[in-house]
């Protein structure tokens, strides 16, 4: 039996950097998509926000939504986040944006302290993974999937937001201490 070759479509931001490395900012395969990893770029070969966490963690997310969107997806679809930060001591900055990008759609997540990123004022880097819905075939551009809210997430409704299976309360979310965190939360 012969295997069939998935297609892949791909989307660029244009950075030099995709064509001197040799990559892509997301990659399509069926229902999956691979977002590279994505920093803070102001657009213009400097960094967006240099020294503040919170804006350059969103804009990591702006810059990955584009390229969701040019494939078919949303932020909603993301399955998994990564996050790269330079210094441990702005998790709470990295958490807060986070929080508030999936706070209805919650992705895993594995956030990281690195020693250094390609410009010295970025501190923070991410890179996502997203699980579409397939096309039907009564509509083949129909690819973003449609996210349950977090109230219909097995039942539980959204002030019975949960780490690790316990609840938490929701003046904790997104925690900023450590005596917020859930004892194993962080690993």
């Amino acid at each position: 039996m012969v295997g069939t070759a998935m297609a892949r479509q791909r989307a660029f931001s244009g950075t030099p950097w995709e064509e001197k490395v040799g990559y892509c900012r997301a990659l399509r395969v069926g229902q999956q998509i691979f977002v590279s990893g994505t920093a803070p770029s102001d657009g213009e070969g400097g960094t967006f926000a240099p020294g503040d966490a919170y804006a350059q963690t969103h804009r990591c997310f702006a810059i990955i939504q584009h390229a969701l969107q040019e494939l078919g997806a949303d932020l909603s679809d993301t399955v998994r986040t990564r996050i790269y930060v330079t210094d441990m001591g702005r998790w709470e900055e990295v958490a807060q944006a986070h929080h508030e990008l999936f706070a209805d759609c919650p992705p895993v997540n594995t956030t990281v302290e690195i020693p250094a990123l390609m410009n010295p004022d970025m501190l923070v880097e991410v890179e996502i993974e997203a699980l579409c819905d397939a096309p039907s075939p009564q509509n083949p551009q129909a690819t973003r999937s449609q996210h349950q809210p977090r109230e219909q997430f097995q039942g539980q409704p959204q002030s019975r937001a949960m780490i690790l299976g316990r609840p938490i309360q929701p003046a904790t979310l997104p925690p900023v201490t450590a005596s917020d965190l859930d004892e194993g939360c962080l690993d």
